[in-house]
């Protein structure tokens, strides 16, 4: 990073100090405002931090207004087209693409470890039958530090790669488990010969009574989904595992940190809006026409869900992506037809949405998270997993930027500041004396 330096004078008392500009290699200049305390007496105000830099980062960048992602340095269209989600683990992880030989090895180290540790199964029966599979997940991850506590030293960067690995190769297997036990099913075991997806697929939907193969269609689609899911720079779950790991919690500690943060339904909870308005629009009788005249209505507080994002302001490259993949499934004829009425109008509202002058001028356009959810309710994935399905995307992205902060000799622990606009300081009224 290159440095230049900008001045900050106080009118009211004449101080100054000057702040370092740091260039990154991609992005917006940031200021370095950590003088600004120390020297003028000064914090910033920046709720939800939109403007603020918490930390330097070498494996996601993105750029909203362009519509831009790359994962250390590769454009997520190349990946998308050329990788598997298991190299785009390593990819993050690592920070290079691995050789053949590497692919190979990491490919058997991750299939050997997909079976937890046996006594981690006894966790499930400790929920109630109905609870959501994201508590179980937050509890279940949690708890891998009972179970791993050999290679839990953050401060070596070995055991922190083996706990890298152990939460990719187990998570899927976690996620699946978490999806059985609601819905009374025993559980399947994963399979040696089976893909990273297929596996899930697998271990998702088959019974010990029959044989049971993963449609590689829907594999190639859910592999899509995780590549494309796998990291997005410092969102709120993230942020949420930095900050958990900056008080020196386990790697288990801190991503189950980050599933909590991203079962809120304003980051991970998307996907199942966009399904639950459409359920909405069916059970209204009312014509799909009605609902979209109601978006653009801006007194009316009704919306589409899954169009247009917070971040880019274009086209999500994402979308573009998955978009495919979505419109494969569905012409395929393999998928479930329980809700088939659902996704007619999910078809109908894509094409309003790419051809109607409000939405295009707007750049309403669907987003990621219409089509993953589209695409999950076509294999049959019920929507309190569509949660689940993101944790199970996001794990490596999580590791990853938890490995990176904690190979900083400069990290500390976060500790946000606040502007109190409480009560001063007052005296206590005995409670006989209160009115």
């Amino acid at each position: 990073m290159t440095k230049r330096t900008v001045t900050l004078t106080d009118n009211q008392t004449g101080q100054s100090v000057e702040l370092d500009v740091l260039e990154p290699t991609c992005g917006t200049s940031t200021i370095d405002i950590s003088p600004l305390y120390k020297e003028l007496g000064y914090f910033t105000y920046d709720p939800g931090f939109v403007s603020t830099a918490s930390t330097w980062s070498k494996i996601t960048y993105l750029d909203g207004d362009e519509g831009r992602l790359e994962y250390r340095g590769y454009p997520i269209e190349q990946l998308a087209e050329n990788s598997t989600f298991l190299e785009v683990c390593y990819l993050i992880l690592h920070g290079e693409l691995p050789t053949e030989k590497e692919f190979e090895e990491y490919q058997r180290l991750i299939t050997k470890h997909t079976i937890p540790h046996d006594q981690l199964t006894k966790f499930y029966s400790g929920f109630r039958r109905d609870a959501h599979p994201m508590a179980i997940m937050v509890g279940v991850v949690g708890a891998l530090s009972a179970f791993y506590h050999d290679d839990v030293d953050i401060f070596n960067p070995e055991h922190r790669i083996i706990s890298a690995n152990l939460l990719v190769s187990k998570i899927p297997t976690i996620a699946a488990w978490a999806y059985r036990y609601t819905t009374g099913k025993p559980f399947m075991y994963p399979q040696n010969n089976l893909s990273y997806a297929e596996n899930f697929l697998y271990m998702m939907f088959a019974m010990p009574s029959e044989n049971y193969k993963p449609d590689p269609l829907m594999a190639k689609a859910l592999d899509l989904i995780m590549i494309l899911h796998a990291d997005h720079e410092q969102n709120a779950s993230t942020s949420t595992v930095r900050l958990t790991g900056s008080s020196e919690a386990n790697s288990f500690a801190a991503v189950s940190a980050g599933i909590a943060a991203l079962w809120g339904p304003a980051h991970g909870g998307a996907n199942e809006a966009v399904i639950n308005m459409l359920r909405e629009i069916v059970d209204s009788g009312q014509p799909l026409e009605h609902f979209v005249e109601r978006a653009k209505d801006k007194d009316d507080s009704f919306r589409l869900m899954g169009f247009g994002h917070r971040v880019y302001k274009n086209f999500d490259p994402r979308a573009k992506l998955i978009r495919g993949a979505c419109h494969d499934l569905l012409n395929s004829g393999k998928i479930n037809q329980t809700h088939q009425e659902l996704l007619d109008i999910a078809m109908r509202l894509e094409k309003i949405a790419l051809e109607d002058e409000y939405f295009k001028s707007r750049n309403l356009y669907p987003n990621v998270d219409f089509y993953s959810g589209i695409i999950f309710l076509a294999m049959g994935i019920p929507t309190n997993m569509f949660t689940v399905m993101f944790a199970l995307s996001r794990t490596i992205g999580w590791i990853s930027q938890w490995n990176e902060m904690m190979s900083d000799s400069k990290v500390r622990i976060g500790r946000p500041r606040q502007l109190y606009i409480g009560d001063t300081t007052r005296d206590y009224v005995s409670i006989d004396q209160r009115k």
